[in-house]
């Protein structure tokens, strides 16, 4: 994980309050997620609460699950849950706890070891958003995302499986979309449309600059060009 970070390009931008960030396998978008995670160095001694929101791959979720455990575990050591901010979101219409949607989500999974190593000490609300309209989103987001030291993180790929250059013009298309604060997404521009879109059209994600810090598709980290997954990592602050 260190060993990332340091490829990551160094924090050049004001302190994040929000990060889209890839979740591939780390050999494919870890570069440049890394680069997301370090816009947080000068500001992670202010941040002990992170709500990280990412899109349901294995078992299908109506509506958005939160777990019913205390606490995550990486290789890195024990993440403790948010139980009030986790209340907090099972008291929301569409919203249930279901660990099952948790199990094996690696769009949540492979941001923990990332959120460890920059900032240590922290709780952490997760949430797999569904099948979900955008307004759901983006009210639970208006509810939760709140107060001072709090960090929203949405985990999601760009297109996917599509040639090298068609990918390329896909995603650079995409990118300018959620630069520009559209909230319409779908998921085969992204995987995290949802909670992307949610992000967009909450009314703090709405107001917020948005900067893309990095780009780049699993042609360029993997060698295969005929079926690509684009990654985009992005600042809102």
């Amino acid at each position: 994980m260190e060993q990332l970070l340091a490829q990551g390009e160094p924090h050049t931008l004001p302190s994040p309050q929000a990060l889209i960030v890839p979740h591939a396998g780390y050999r494919y978008s870890g570069t440049t997620a890394a680069t997301a995670y370090r816009q947080l160095e000068k500001c992670a001694g202010d941040i002990n609460r992170v709500i990280l929101l990412g899109p349901a791959h294995r078992v299908y979720v109506e509506g958005m699950a939160v777990p019913s455990s205390s606490r995550f575990a990486t290789p890195l050591g024990e993440v403790p849950l948010d139980q009030a901010g986790i209340a907090r979101a099972l008291a929301l219409s569409g919203t249930a706890s279901n660990d099952e949607a948790h199990r094996q989500e690696h769009a949540l999974e492979v941001q923990l070891p990332f959120l460890q190593c920059i900032l240590g000490d922290f709780s952490l609300l997760p949430i797999v958003v569904g099948q979900c309209p955008v307004a759901g989103v983006a009210a639970l987001i208006d509810t939760l995302w709140t107060g001072p030291g709090v960090l929203l993180v949405v985990s999601s790929d760009l297109s996917h499986f599509q040639p090298y250059d068609s990918a390329t013009r896909h995603d650079r298309s995409s990118c300018q979309r959620i630069l520009n604060g559209e909230h319409d997404l779908k998921g085969s521009d992204a995987c995290g449309a949802g909670p992307i879109n949610g992000l967009l059209a909450s009314h703090r994600g709405s107001r917020l600059q948005r900067r893309l810090l990095a780009y780049c598709n699993s042609g360029d980290t993997g060698g295969d060009r005929q079926r690509v997954v684009g990654y985009g990592a992005f600042s809102l602050h």
